[in-house]
């Protein structure tokens, strides 16, 4: 069952989705689903350093660098460009629902693309979202820190999971507050 406008304000004022800073209801809550801003940090990889990338690689970090815009200044995302970026808010997800996350229209009618594979947020998880944000367009696009980026949407589980994402050993993204890089090197091939 996808939690409707009323059930996410019920959450919210009970604290079992805990969203910080508080979203203005007014212009953020939909009927299903509540919009988040795109934060003021962006993961960009230095592609005319590498080759390639090395998931592998215990540097991984090496291939990309963190870029900081000032309010009101732009990022500009250039066609065919992937950037890893983050949302204002960070997230609480409680152990009973899980997020779906999910571009809005108007972004995406810009040729901007707010994830690739990453919708879901699982259960138990806690920490801003990183957005993999790419331009499928074929002109740049400026994007600005505070601007509603994507929606979540809310689903109630059957019950409770046993061991939501903050419980996880392999919990690699629990509590992050920028747009981190993939860690993939740390799980066993």
């Amino acid at each position: 069952m996808v939690l409707s406008d009323r059930d996410i304000k019920k959450y919210l004022e009970e604290g079992k989705i805990v969203i910080t800073p508080l979203p203005d209801l007014a212009s953020q809550l939909g009927s299903c689903s509540i919009d988040l801003r795109l934060g003021n940090i962006f993961r960009v990889f230095d592609h005319s350093k590498f080759a390639f990338i090395d998931p592998l690689n215990k540097n991984i970090s090496d291939f990309t660098r963190e870029i900081k815009i000032e309010n009101k200044e732009p990022f500009i995302i250039q066609p065919g460009d992937f950037v890893l970026a983050t949302t204002i808010e960070y997230i609480k997800v409680p152990d009973n629902l899980t997020g779906r996350l999910e571009g809005r229209s108007s972004i995406g009618r810009l040729g901007i693309v707010i994830h690739s594979t990453a919708a879901n947020i699982e259960c138990g998880y806690r920490g801003h979202i990183t957005l993999e944000l790419a331009n499928m367009g074929k002109m740049p696009v400026a994007l600005y820190q505070g601007m509603r980026i994507c929606s979540v949407s809310f689903e109630e589980l059957s019950s409770p999971a046993d061991v939501p994402y903050y419980k996880k050993k392999s919990a690699k993204y629990l509590e992050q507050k920028g747009p981190g890089e993939s860690k993939l090197n740390e799980e066993s091939v």
